[in-house]
């Protein structure tokens, strides 16, 4: 775009301050576009967001960091320096893993470790791990550029010498198999699959249903790293925030956007308290779903019906939960397993209730930073995997749900951990979806149950409705810190692409 004194600088709306929308809003504003950025809530984040109280800290979604290099290139582009912003460390372990037959494995960040302790723990060996890393790998290699990085409704992005190379090996990209059928390929023990079956949840997929495609997360997390920032997830909320600020992004929080205006089928305006503004591009955050359905009225499109149609990924039941008392036994990330993974995605996606037995994710920050709760106290993140709403009574559905958490960290634990509960606040599905935006309260936008759900995320530009973009978790690539600042890379190439001339 040019930027002489002639011109008028365009103007972008862009819905929601999650991770997403600032990144796109951030590019944008450094590109010379004028850039509003509304938020609902009272501070900036979205799922990414925190909560403090009675001197404990919590980070409300995310909890691990990979792909640092995104963030750095954020900054970069902008002629800044990550490192003056956020001081982020890779962690030795990854993830402890606990098992209902009492057995432990620790996820290892250094791969040689990991491969010693499955050497040591299961009847699988370092040999298997290698293996499976390198064809995970090969994964992120052929097709991690295309489908991460690129615009795809751009049929430039097909014809070139990388995009041939990874349509003509399809094959190694493994759409065809499940995420469970390559992982069983790999290794013999039970637990080993269980754990590497986990990463279909990062996109809120079953992993018996989900394409082994998505068994590039092992590579990112294990090859690559995986980090956290010294201050927690929310570090990287306030470091984005900053350098929004600094780069003239006008921010507007507790202001939301009631309504897209369209008139004859492009995005012209917003209707926020009653007050109807003018645009020339608008990038809804928002999860696409809720962006059809809720902010655009009276519209129906073949591109909007299509994904409506499309089986919402699950949501989540999490307890922040303060602990008067520390537990040198559990570490920054721990996962407790149930005893028929199989059967728990029955329950969320079937039946459309929280398990009987489910996985617990246990994530403590202040094991990282004392700073985040009470001295000899501990800041327990607790989460479940939920089905999104579905006329349940969640009232009952967390009741019931808190109640087995609790019987089967006693059990893990052998200790009541009712009575070390001294602070609590519950996020349901429906919280979440009133906090966020989420339809249905659906983390990951929609769910990769099938061979070709995973390569057929919105758009990240409306191909119904001019000037309108989408970004963040719900549109292309997908969910996941990285992935929703590269969504707002994207998006924002795109816009500056259509004024390139003017």
């Amino acid at each position: 775009m040019s930027q002489g004194k002639e011109k008028v600088k365009k103007k972008i709306c862009v819905i929601g301050a999650g991770l997403g929308g600032l990144s796109a809003s951030i590019r944008l504003a450094n590109k010379g576009f004028e850039v509003d950025l509304y938020e609902q809530n009272s501070t900036p984040g979205g799922k990414a967001g925190e909560i403090k109280e009675q001197g404990y800290r919590f980070d409300t979604g995310p909890s691990l960091l990979t792909m640092p290099q995104v963030l750095k290139d954020l900054f970069s582009d902008c002629n800044e320096n990550l490192e003056d912003y956020l001081k982020i460390n890779r962690l030795d372990l990854i993830c402890k893993y606990f098992y209902p037959d009492k057995s432990i494995i620790n996820a290892y960040s250094d791969v040689d470790k990991f491969g010693k302790e499955i050497n040591e723990k299961t009847s699988d060996n370092s040999e298997s791990l290698s293996k499976y890393l390198n064809y995970c790998k090969t994964i992120y290699d052929l097709a991690g550029d295309l489908f991460l990085t690129k615009n795809l409704s751009n049929v430039s992005t097909y014809i070139n010498s990388k995009a041939l190379k990874t349509l003509l090996n399809i094959r190694k990209i493994d759409p065809f198999r499940t995420m469970n059928e390559a992982n069983e390929s790999f290794f013999k023990d039970k637990r080993l699959i269980q754990l590497f079956n986990r990463y279909g949840t990062y996109s809120g997929s079953n992993p018996y249903l989900a394409p082994a495609t998505l068994n590039i997360i092992s590579h990112v997390e294990y090859n690559q790293g995986s980090y956290i920032p010294e201050d927690g997830i929310y570090g990287i909320t306030k470091a984005l925030w900053k350098l929004a600020e600094k780069k003239g992004v006008n921010i507007f929080l507790n202001q939301k956007v009631d309504e897209i205006i369209l008139e004859n089928r492009e995005a012209k305006e917003i209707r926020v308290n009653d007050n109807t503004l003018t645009y020339d591009k608008i990038i809804s955050n928002v999860d696409v779903n809720f962006t059809y359905k809720n902010l655009i009225k009276n519209f129906n499109s073949y591109e909007s019906r299509r994904y409506s149609k499309k089986r919402p990924s699950f949501s989540g039941l999490v307890f922040y939960w303060g602990i008067k008392r520390e537990f040198a036994e559990l570490e920054t990330h721990n996962i407790l397993f149930s005893s028929d993974y199989r059967n728990e995605f029955e329950y969320l996606f079937i039946n459309k209730t929280v398990p009987d037995d489910p996985t617990i994710y246990i994530y403590i920050s202040s094991k990282l930073n004392k700073n985040d709760a009470p001295a000899g106290k501990e800041n327990w993140f607790v989460m479940v995997n939920a089905p999104h709403i579905h006329n349940q009574n969640w009232d009952a559905e967390v009741k019931v749900g808190r109640y087995n958490i609790i019987k089967k960290i006693n059990k893990f634990l052998n200790i009541d951990i009712e009575k070390l509960i001294e602070f609590e606040k519950i996020m349901s599905p429906v919280d979440i979806q009133n906090k966020t935006g989420s339809y249905l309260g659906s983390i990951y936008g929609i769910a990769s149950n099938d061979k070709f759900t995973a390569f057929m995320r919105q758009s990240n530009k409306s191909r119904s409705i001019k000037n309108l973009y989408f970004c963040g978790g719900s549109a292309h690539p997908g969910g996941g810190i990285p992935l929703v600042i590269l969504s707002g890379k994207i998006v924002s190439d795109i816009i500056a692409s259509e004024y390139q001339n003017d």
